[in-house]
C-alpha cells in the first residue's frame, strides 16, 4: 500500500528530490568551474600556464584558433589522476569532446598529449580535470600546461563556426570594465601592431569580420566617425550593437601619434603652433587665429591650447582624451558657458559666449 499525505506519493517525493539533488550536484559542479581566457604574447605561438586544482574543482582554458592550424597541448603534473579535455568550439564539459587526454587515440599520441589540425575555427576548450577517485579523496594536482597554435591563416576563414569570424554581426559596440577607458586599435591582428588610436568605451564600429591570432579573437572594424579610419582590435571587448544613434554620437576613434616624444617648437613653450579658424564675436567674420598647443604626454590627448586673437588677447581651451572639457576664466567670462560640437572630418567646434574656434584632432593629437 502506497501512503499518502497531503497529496503527494511517496514516489513523487522521491522523484522531487531526486530533483532536487540532481540541481544542487549542479550548481556545485558549475560553482567549482573556473574559465580563464588564454592570450599569447605578441608575436609567439604559445604559452606556458601554470596552475593547481584540488579536488572537483576543474578549470577551463579558451584558446582561439582557425581551421588548418595545428594545436599542441601537454600537460605536465605531479598528481597521475590529472587529465585534460580538449572541445571543440560551441562545446565544453558535459558534452562529447574532441579529444580525451585519458585515452590514447588518432589526437593523443600519449598520455596528456594533444597533438591535431583542426578543422574548425572559433573558440576551443581545454578543461583540466582530476579523475573520480582523486577528486573525491580532495587530491590537489600542480600542473603546467603547455599550449601551441601553429600554421598560418589562411586569406579567408575556413570552417568558420557559427557565423564568428568572418560574419556575426553588422555592428560591435566597445565594453570595457573601466567605463571611461578606451580600448586599442592597432593596423594588424596583434597585440604586437602599432598602435594608431583608441575607441572609447560604448562606441559603435562596423565590423569588417575577425581573425583568430595569438590565442584570441582579433576583429577589423571602421570608426563610424570621424573619417571611417579602420583598424584591429580584440575581440574580447565587444558585443553585438544595433548600430543605433549613429548619427549623434561622438567620434569612435581616439587618434594616437606615432612617436614617444613631443619636441617643443625652437624658440616656444609649445609643441606645435600653427592657426585655426577662429570668431571673436557673432557678427564678424571668419579669420585665421595663431595657436600653440602643450601637450602632457604623447598619446594622451590631454593638454592645452592657446589661441591668440589678431587685435590682442588670448583664450586658453583644456583638453582632456581629445575632448575640449574648460577654459579660462577671467572675471570678464564669469557666467560665459562653453559647449562642444563635432564635425563629420574631425574637427571639435568650441563655442564660449560668441566666441567659435574650430580645432581639428590633429593640433591635441599630434600627427
Amino acid at each position: 500500500m502506497i501512503t499518502r499525505r497531503a497529496g503527494l506519493t511517496f514516489g513523487s517525493i522521491a522523484l522531487s528530490l531526486a530533483l532536487m539533488l540532481g540541481h544542487a550536484n549542479l550548481a556545485k559542479a558549475q560553482s567549482d568551474m573556473r574559465t580563464e581566457e588564454v592570450h599569447f604574447a605578441a608575436g609567439t605561438t604559445g604559452t606556458t600556464i601554470r596552475d593547481s586544482i584540488t579536488g572537483r574543482e576543474f578549470v577551463v582554458y579558451q584558446i582561439g584558433a582557425e581551421a588548418g592550424q595545428r594545436m599542441q597541448i601537454r600537460l605536465t603534473t605531479d598528481n597521475t589522476a590529472a587529465y585534460f579535455n580538449v572541445y571543440e568550439p560551441g562545446r565544453g564539459p558535459g558534452d562529447e569532446a574532441l579529444a580525451v587526454a585519458e585515452q590514447i587515440g588518432p589526437l593523443v599520441p600519449d598520455l596528456n598529449v594533444f597533438d591535431g589540425v583542426l578543422s574548425t575555427s572559433g573558440v576551443y576548450s581545454v578543461s583540466v580535470y582530476l579523475y573520480r577517485n582523486a577528486a573525491r579523496r580532495g587530491e590537489t594536482a600542480n600542473y603546467s600546461l603547455d599550449i601551441s597554435i601553429t600554421g598560418q591563416t589562411g586569406a579567408v576563414v575556413q570552417g568558420d563556426y557559427a557565423d564568428g569570424l568572418q560574419g556575426g554581426p553588422d555592428f560591435w559596440e566597445v565594453r570595457l570594465s573601466d567605463p571611461v577607458g578606451s580600448l586599442n586599435v592597432h593596423d594588424g591582428p596583434s597585440a604586437g601592431a602599432t598602435t594608431i588610436g583608441r575607441f572609447r568605451n560604448t562606441a559603435v564600429l562596423r565590423n569588417l569580420g575577425c581573425r583568430m591570432n595569438e590565442g584570441r579573437r582579433w576583429c577589423e572594424v571602421m570608426a563610424t566617425a570621424p573619417r571611417g579610419i579602420t583598424g584591429w582590435v580584440a575581440g574580447d571587448f565587444l558585443i553585438e550593437s544595433a548600430g543605433e544613434g549613429l548619427a549623434t554620437q561622438l567620434p569612435d576613434m581616439i587618434p594616437v601619434p606615432q612617436s614617444n616624444t613631443d619636441a617643443l617648437v625652437p624658440g616656444t613653450s609649445y609643441h606645435a603652433t600653427g592657426t585655426i579658424s577662429c570668431v571673436r564675436s557673432a557678427d564678424a567674420a571668419m579669420q585665421d587665429c595663431p595657436f600653440g598647443v602643450t601637450r602632457e604626454s604623447p598619446g594622451s590627448g590631454n593638454g592645452s591650447v592657446t589661441v591668440e586673437w589678431p587685435d590682442g588677447g588670448s583664450r586658453v581651451i583644456y583638453f582632456e582624451e581629445g575632448t575640449p572639457v574648460s577654459f579660462d576664466q577671467s572675471q570678464a567670462d564669469q557666467g560665459l558657458e562653453m559647449t562642444v560640437t563635432r564635425s563629420e572630418n574631425g574637427i571639435s567646434i568650441v563655442l564660449i559666449g560668441e566666441e567659435r574656434f574650430e580645432i581639428p584632432d590633429s593640433v591635441i593629437w599630434g600627427g
